[in-house]
């Protein structure tokens, strides 16, 4: 991770860690960096970058601040408006950008943003950009073998211009439903959109494929998105869809790249779920490409059981689907995910797609005339808690030698039965406390005697 970008992004709080300055700034930089990379090829061409935003209220000054910068810079700024994550990754690789922005903080609350920036192939953009960009926001910019104490504006003609691009946005709904093999016609579907980007797109896309489709959390107003709604609050849906007797129902998070399922029963099911689901639908079909499912470290021990039992493969990233897909693209594999419902199907997609997840889902479930409980059997989820500490330093916390020495102590009374796993968050000063074993008394009083230790050696500011 860098000073800024960390796994998913520059993500912060809106005007405090994340500035109207800093997008500015690193709109400025990417405007510049691509036409000037094309120039020392021999093509005199302006950069192409297309902006997408979700529905937090910051979300229009941060558009206008990156739009400033490589206007300036003499980019092209083509605008999505209010979009998903995934359709920017898929607008950025089919037509051609040089590069994708979107500005979001996925499932944090509405004060938070975020810029994720995506390569003309629609994956995240690489470290070596990054390194440059931070390098550009602290005033030491050094590139294409020279020192820049700043980088030039453009003049006259070259000075960039704004596309509305909502003919994108709109392509991509349509790319979706050319995806969908069957008919949903006699399903009810119940779908979440958290108040976020998917609030304008998931609702076509099931209506289009004959779904009776009822949404909740659909009517954003700059500060309820992710606000007891959607993936990450997911028992709302739960209760949707039990009371008003729906065949399945979906939850994305505020950018709607990750998917959360409730079956018929109001049973929740994690990305695990998905990846067990989805994964043994494509080996039983033969299209389990190298029979290996990519999961992270934080994907439950019952899932890894499950695929044994199935003679399905596994690979275990570091957490962050970036991470996921990296290990994907290196190892020749087509399907892989995250427990927190990131789902990248290679075939379809670069990035996580929670509607796509969705529409897969539904896929299973009608090919295989099944009701979406009954895809799960097989399939254990071992009890597992979840503690998240706030801490002044989580790189030093983590290392320090006696929380080492007591995660070790209880990986061995573990054993084969569990697992403890103490990390640090890609995106927020936290560590994170997992455990699984047999009994939910087991894991909490596991989590509860790391925490303890991290709080007694003062490196906790609280719990979250």
């Amino acid at each position: 991770m860098g000073k800024y970008f960390g796994t998913d992004g520059f993500r912060g709080e809106a005007n405090a860690e994340l500035t109207a300055d800093h997008a500015y700034k690193v709109g400025r930089f990417l405007g510049w960096y691509f036409a000037e990379k094309k120039k020392r090829n021999g093509i005199d061409a302006k950069s192409r970058i297309v902006i997408g935003k979700d529905t937090r209220r910051s979300s229009y000054m941060f558009e206008y601040a990156l739009i400033a910068g490589l206007v300036a810079s003499g980019a092209d700024a083509y605008m999505l408006h209010v979009t998903t994550t995934p359709s920017v990754a898929y607008i950025t690789r089919v037509d051609n950008f040089d590069c994708g922005i979107m500005i979001s903080a996925s499932h944090n609350p509405f004060y938070d943003n975020g810029i994720k920036l995506i390569n003309s192939s629609g994956e995240k953009i690489e470290d070596s950009i990054i390194e440059l960009i931070e390098a550009y926001l602290d005033g030491n910019l050094s590139v294409f073998g020279e020192d820049f104490t700043d980088i030039p504006f453009a003049r006259r003609e070259r000075i960039g211009c704004t596309v509305d691009y909502v003919a994108g946005r709109n392509r991509y709904i349509g790319y979706l439903i050319s995806l969908g093999l069957y008919s949903f016609r006699g399903f009810k579907v119940a779908l979440d959109c958290a108040n976020g980007a998917s609030w304008n797109i998931a609702r076509s896309v099931f209506d289009s494929l004959g779904a009776e489709t009822h949404v909740i959390n659909a009517e954003p107003n700059g500060l309820n998105i992710n606000l007891n709604a959607g993936s990450t609050h997911i028992e709302n849906l739960r209760e949707y869809v039990v009371k008003n007797g729906m065949d399945v129902g979906f939850a994305y998070d505020g950018d709607a790249d990750r998917c959360f399922c409730v079956d018929e029963k109001g049973n929740v099911l994690t990305g695990d779920h998905i990846l067990y689901i989805y994964g043994t639908y494509l080996k039983r079909h033969g299209e389990l490409i190298n029979n290996t499912v990519v999961t992270t470290i934080m994907s439950n021990i019952g899932l890894y059981k499950a695929f044994e039992e199935n003679d399905i493969g596994y690979a275990k990233t570091t957490v962050g689907d970036k991470y996921v897909h990296d290990f994907m693209s290196q190892n020749g594999c087509c399907f892989g995910g995250e427990e927190s419902g990131h789902i990248i199907i290679s075939k379809f997609a670069t990035t996580g797609d929670g509607i796509l997840t969705s529409l897969k889902l539904m896929e299973v479930m009608i090919a295989e005339k099944k009701k979406m409980s009954e895809l799960t059997e097989g399939l254990t989820i071992y009890p597992q808690k979840l503690l998240n500490i706030r801490v002044k330093d989580k790189c030093e916390a983590r290392n320090d030698p006696d929380i080492q020495a007591k995660t070790d102590e209880i990986a061995v009374k573990l054993g084969s039965s569990g697992r403890i796993l103490v990390r640090e968050s890609g995106t927020e000063p936290v560590l994170r406390i997992m455990a699984e074993a047999k009994t939910e008394e087991l894991c909490s009083e596991y989590v509860s005697e790391i925490a303890d230790l991290i709080r007694s050696k003062g490196y906790c500011t609280d719990s979250i």
